[in-house]
């Protein structure tokens, strides 16, 4: 697969097949993430976890195949499964098929005509889509145009299966035409400098956006539901309703009150198509210039400036460093916001769940789970991007001006990643608490996410002798499959516990009171720990390479008389 992705056919220009293997490897910054540095193998991991999600997909519906009445609730997940995956994949390489100041420093004095360049991008980043939609739709694709065509009673298994194609590739390219249309018009209207600092902003709100289309999607129970009159403006509202009438209309089942939502998404996606067009041609042939002549930062302003103090100046300058680093890296607020794309659909889903206004319920399970998830991600993922450089000046202006202990700066840093990480998590799952009785068990559990939020925290610091984005890093560290299935036996360790141990605990005064003796006593002791280390520890600014001894195997050459015989 990674092989097919980097292979360009040979009767393709030379200048495009450069072009284009360099931006594929440049799509997102995965140097940080791959093994060893090596990006192409780092494709094929992600590749193997797609390919994996759909087996697992296609074994699940063929196993236990859904009632007949349950397949359009079926076929409406699907669709908005892949809108979200797409929508976050787009997300991630928003800037990719944009050109940046290093492709026109590097590649503008050279005789490389604007379109070359521009069609290179946007093959890299349609590559990266593709092996996308195919990985994750190649299996499951199969099992739910079978269990689709059996639902109906039609038998039309390759319709079924044309149609599931076509309907996932038109609703990723609607995504993406769309993105591609805001960047551009965006870049197109306003200065280089503000356009920098609104794109961070308007890339953060598209994951907030496809997150909240995901969760927030009306679903269509019935065909009455479908022609109903008062359904139809939230059906218009939201892209999932339209693509699933594109589904139906494409298999021929359809309702003829309902082709307008069909084609709605016919429109959409011509839209997003002529705008992307539109937005990429207008970029490279008008604003390109910007990005040479432009600085990329805008001076701060002038007026009334207010600091937050948080203990001390080092607390507060460490807390302003970390808060003022993820506003100007691209690269930590993309991490930082997937994590947070956690955080916030788990929010979303306390708030899908959540009773009333006026009334309460019960304190449920989900409340208990997923706060719990809120806390351990949001704790993560700072802890994800604390060991990830933002320049090398931050790291020789911090070395030379250490004036304090080392226990100091991982005071400030401890008091930074509460701040950031759990006190906003503790002040979300307050507000869901109100509308959940008794208050004595929502206090219990609320105690509870509190030390787990120090608990985490600790466990964070352990061995991280560093101030944020100040130490080099050395890339190749991560191994994503490692990561997805130690994040995967991590996920049901802690839902057994939460199932076994806390909700149980939480019925009980007793048993509430020792689980939070339990924790407060790991709490102490991680704390203590951390501590105790720091009096003697180093901070540290340079990662060292790890040492390799390279052996000539001449021993293994030498028969084992020789080797035995003393000189």
């Amino acid at each position: 697969m990674r092989k097919l992705l980097l292979t360009c056919p040979a009767r393709l220009p030379l200048q495009f097949r450069v072009l284009y293997r360099q931006f594929l490897l440049r799509v997102v910054d995965l140097e940080a993430l791959s093994i060893e540095a090596d990006i192409p193998r780092f494709l094929g991991q992600f590749a193997g976890i797609l390919i994996f999600i759909s087996l697992v997909q296609a074994i699940g519906a063929l196993w236990t195949p859904p009632p007949p009445g349950f397949a359009w609730h079926m076929e409406q997940s699907a669709v908005s499964h892949m809108m979200l995956v797409v929508g976050l994949i787009v997300v991630l390489t928003w800037d990719s098929t944009f050109p940046d100041r290093r492709d026109a420093m590097v590649l503008g004095p050279l005789p490389i005509k604007p379109r070359t360049i521009l069609l290179a991008r946007i093959g890299a980043s349609s590559a990266l889509l593709a092996l996308t939609i195919v990985c994750l739709n190649f299996a499951s694709s199969v099992a739910w145009s079978l269990v689709f065509a059996a639902a109906r009673g039609t038998g039309v298994f390759l319709r079924f299966l044309a149609s599931y194609w076509l309907t996932m590739i038109a609703a990723s390219a609607f995504l993406y035409g769309t993105v591609l249309t805001v960047q551009g018009l965006t870049a197109f209207l306003l200065p280089r400098r503000l356009f920098l600092r609104l794109s961070a902003i308007l890339q953060l709100a598209a994951f907030g956006l496809f997150l909240s289309v995901y969760f927030l999607a009306p679903f269509i129970e019935s065909k009455s539901d479908l022609i109903a009159i008062q359904n139809q403006p939230i059906l218009a509202a939201s892209p999932v309703p339209w693509f699933f009438a594109l589904f139906n209309e494409c298999n021929g089942s359809l309702p003829a009150n309902a082709t307008w939502l069909a084609h709605r998404a016919w429109i959409g996606l011509v839209c997003a198509a002529i705008g992307a067009a539109g937005s990429l041609l207008i970029c490279y042939l008008r604003t390109m210039r910007k990005t040479v002549e432009e600085p990329d930062l805008i001076p701060a302003g002038r007026g009334l400036r207010w600091t937050l103090q948080l203990g001390g100046s080092l607390h507060s300058a460490v807390l302003l460093f970390i808060v003022r680093a993820l506003n100007r890296s691209r690269q930590h607020r993309v991490i930082l916001a997937f994590f947070y794309a956690i955080v916030c659909a788990c929010a979303l889903g306390l708030l899908h769940h959540a009773p009333k206004f006026g009334s309460t319920m019960p304190v449920s399970p989900d409340f208990v789970v997923l706060t719990i998830w809120m806390m351990v991600f949001a704790v993560l993922g700072f802890r994800a991007i604390f060991p990830l450089p933002i320049s090398l000046t931050a790291n020789w202006v911090l070395r030379i001006t250490q004036l304090r202990s080392p226990q100091a700066y991982i005071g400030a840093v401890r008091r930074s990643l509460i701040l950031l990480a759990v006190v906003p998590v503790l002040m979300a799952a307050t507000l869901f608490s109100l509308s959940y009785r008794p208050f004595s068990q929502t206090g219990a559990h609320l105690a509870v996410l509190t030390l787990l939020g120090f608990i985490l925290t600790e466990i964070s610091l352990i061995g991280f002798y560093k101030i944020p984005f100040t130490c080099s890093y050395l890339p190749g560290k991560s191994n994503i499959q490692f990561v997805f299935w130690g994040c995967f036996v991590g996920i049901m360790l802690v839902m057994l516990f939460i199932l076994n141990i806390e909700i149980p605990a939480l019925q009980s005064t007793l048993e509430s009171g020792l689980l939070l003796l339990l924790f407060t006593a790991a709490a102490a002791a991680l704390y203590t720990l951390n501590c105790r280390r720091a009096h003697s520890a180093i901070l540290y600014f340079e990662e060292p390479p790890p040492e390799v001894l390279t052996t000539l195997g001449l021993l293994s050459a030498l028969p084992p008389t020789s080797i035995a015989k003393k000189p």
